[in-house]
């Protein structure tokens, strides 16, 4: 496989990309540099995945290595395990992360395990790619986040995009990564017509390959009164939050985590012992997850430097469908000005 470029600056790139066109460019590289990386799921070839996520890899790849599955996703899941194992680079998309819930089998008991259950003789090189989030409506099913399920389980490696750039560097470190990635992307960012995406994603991306680094956090915006870490579509929210602050005279430091594991713990305590104050945000439940998370290690690594905290995270409930009752469960930005403040 042709090498990589190292992570290059954004101000590099001239030219604006949605995120499902990043991440659409970073496969068809990997693919037209190696015939084993494939990619296989639900509606993925002539629909090009519901939220463009495969848009217009079937006209240039076929059906044999952009592959439509029936409704089952243990079998087309373990199949990419199979695959992988055998010396392929699958990308499987679970449509929705909610699914987990009918194959964590082989998520978990297989994909996570095998090179370690095999005593390192097989290697896992795939990555499944699935979509996150609500704030379109989609009800209990169909909009949850999980960041903390899947960062909970040992054997995989977790990165949560949030601009196209880190789209395509993570999903061309993903491809090329000898173990499983789980490329979980947020729906509400990929730049679809009849999503629309907030401010922020869409940025300029180089046409050459180059990889993010899986482990990186990245500081989004420096500041000195309060650090707000987060991921995903949360990053853009904080960053409105942080801009609505400085108004106010209130510095926000703004860290997107990009991968949950391995975890940048370092970037969190740098900026931590610098402010003092530490505000986590995430679109998971509240309970037992990144938030929690973030929290306990800059307790246990930089108690003394911490003076306040705050989690802004889901409530434990059900997902609702109605749009009121959703957008009250989903942080916003006035959610995250409002902890930051509550630090000070």
């Amino acid at each position: 496989m042709a090498e990589v470029e190292s992570e290059p600056e954004p101000e590099a790139a001239e030219r604006e990309l949605t995120m499902s066109r990043a991440m659409v460019e970073a496969i068809a590289t990997e693919m037209r540099e190696d015939e084993e990386v494939f990619v296989m799921g639900e509606d993925i070839a002539d629909y090009g995945g519901i939220f463009d996520s495969t848009e217009g890899l079937r006209e240039e790849f076929g059906y044999d290595r952009i592959m439509d599955v029936p409704i089952s996703e243990t079998s087309f899941i373990g199949a990419g395990v199979g695959a992988a194992q055998a010396g392929m680079r699958p990308i499987v998309e679970l449509m929705f992360v909610d699914f987990f819930g009918v194959t964590m089998d082989q998520i978990y008991n297989n994909m996570a395990k095998n090179t370690y259950m095999s005593g390192g003789n097989v290697s896992v090189p795939m990555v499944l790619m699935t979509a996150v989030g609500g704030t379109y409506n989609d009800a209990a099913q169909h909009s949850q986040t999980l960041y903390g399920t899947f960062a909970h389980l040992p054997g995989m490696k977790v990165v949560v995009p949030s601009t196209a750039y880190d789209a395509k560097g993570l999903m061309h470190n993903a491809i090329r990564d000898d173990d499983p990635v789980v490329y979980m992307f947020h729906k509400r960012l990929m730049g679809i017509g009849w999503m629309p995406a907030p401010d922020g994603p869409k940025t300029g991306v180089p046409e050459d390959a180059y990889t993010v680094p899986i482990g990186e956090a990245d500081v989004k915006r420096e500041g000195e009164d309060a650090t707000v870490v987060t991921l995903g579509l949360h990053v853009h929210r904080a960053m409105d939050a942080a801009a609505e602050l400085a108004d106010d005279g209130v510095d926000a430091e703004v860290i997107d985590l990009r991968s949950l594991k391995p975890l940048d713990t370092e970037t969190v305590l740098d900026s931590v012992r610098k402010t003092g104050r530490l505000v986590v945000v995430d679109e998971d439940y509240h309970s037992y997850g990144v938030t929690g998370e973030i929290v306990a290690r800059a307790a246990e690594d930089a108690l003394t430097d911490l003076e306040a905290v705050q989690r802004v995270a889901m409530p434990d409930v059900p997902i609702p469908y109605a749009r009121p009752m959703e957008d009250e469960v989903i942080p916003d930005a006035e959610d995250i000005a409002e902890a930051v403040r509550a630090t000070q």
